[in-house]
């Protein structure tokens, strides 16, 4: 299908969610018309996720590219994990950039430690207190097969539930933080290195499980299951019981979509109404994947009842405009 417009041709590519846009080129971004860019952004708005194959950006490209959707930002210090030389703005993710610094098979490591078989699902750096706004992800290397990204629209998510537990939702708060979707063990010397780092370096945030989103006025389910630990004011076992149903919820496949990469593909994705899915079957492949982040600052989540998000512990993020310090390997989560 075929949406017609002056300057870009946007295809869905799925019922609820996604679109690929042809016809226009990314390379130089600074180039791009104002008019150009308000189509994509409001096919960005509507579909929630968007793909221009093959553009095949190089790193200063892909800084403009996100420079475009607003100011960019990223983890200060260690916490942002690898990035290009000369470009601190770039995370890599690359699962031999996890192997090297965290012992091999990081990643697959914690999957298996998933309180649930979804807890991978998340949303960019969920736990400070203004997630970013829009990711924008490229591929370099790709793999033959496997290695496909997932993505759910939250907005959808939302709109499906019934009356009464939307409004049930609309009230509730949700405490993020990282690894909040595993369980680590004090029995174990590798998750105790884990714990420890995240005892000093900790991020903790209160969000509404519902946000309102600051362009469209849509409600979103705003619940990834990555980084939500439990639910604000409610019982343990009232907070495990909600949980577990709108968790459920949230990735019905009617309500998602999967994408196989190629190198040169851009990935941008509205990060306040969607959640996504790393690929687990790398971990049963020899193939390794390359792919570059760069994330475009967001505001305070706000709730329908007006309730806006509160930092627990660690500071908002800020938006980068230098090379600032060279950082160290760290970990990369799509």
């Amino acid at each position: 299908m075929t949406e017609e417009s002056f300057r870009t041709d946007v295809r869905r590519i799925a019922g609820r969610i996604g679109a690929e846009i042809r016809g226009v080129e990314l390379r130089e971004p600074d180039k791009l018309e104002p008019e150009t860019m308000a189509e994509i952004r409001a096919a960005l708005l509507r579909h929630k996720v968007i793909f221009f194959p093959g553009q095949h950006l190089n790193h200063a490209d892909h800084v403009a590219l996100a420079r475009r959707f607003g100011e960019v930002t990223r983890l200060p210090g260690s916490k942002h994990g690898t990035h290009p030389d000369g470009f601190p703005e770039i995370l890599v993710v690359d699962p031999d950039v996890n192997d090297a610094r965290h012992g091999m098979r990081f990643e697959e490591r914690l999957h298996r430690k998933s309180l649930r078989h979804d807890s991978g699902w998340h949303v960019d750096v969920a736990s400070v207190v203004n997630p970013p706004a829009i990711s924008v992800l490229r591929c370099e290397v790709a793999t033959e097969f496997g290695g496909d990204t997932q993505w759910t629209n939250l907005v959808a998510a939302y709109e499906g539930l019934s009356g009464p537990l939307q409004r049930l939702a609309d009230g509730l708060r949700a405490e993020h933080a990282l690894h909040a979707g595993v369980r680590l063990l004090f029995s174990d010397e590798e998750d105790l290195a884990i714990i420890r780092k995240r005892v000093q370096e900790t991020l903790v945030s209160l969000h509404p499980v519902v946000r309102v989103h600051p362009e469209t006025g849509e409600k979103a389910l705003f619940l990834p299951p990555a980084s939500v630990s439990h639910l604000a004011g409610l019982l343990p076992w009232e907070s495990d019981g909600v949980l577990d149903v709108l968790l459920a919820h949230l990735s019905r496949p009617e309500y998602t979509l999967r994408y196989h990469w190629a190198p040169g593909d851009v990935a941008v994705w509205d990060n306040r109404a969607v959640a996504h899915l790393q690929p687990a079957d790398l971990h049963y492949t020899d193939y390794r994947r390359r792919m570059y982040r760069v994330l475009v600052l967001g505001d305070r989540p706000v709730g329908p009842d007006g309730f806006v998000s509160e930092s627990v512990r660690g500071e908002p993020l800020t938006p980068f405009h230098g090379p600032g310090e060279s950082l160290p390997t760290g970990p990369a989560p799509e």
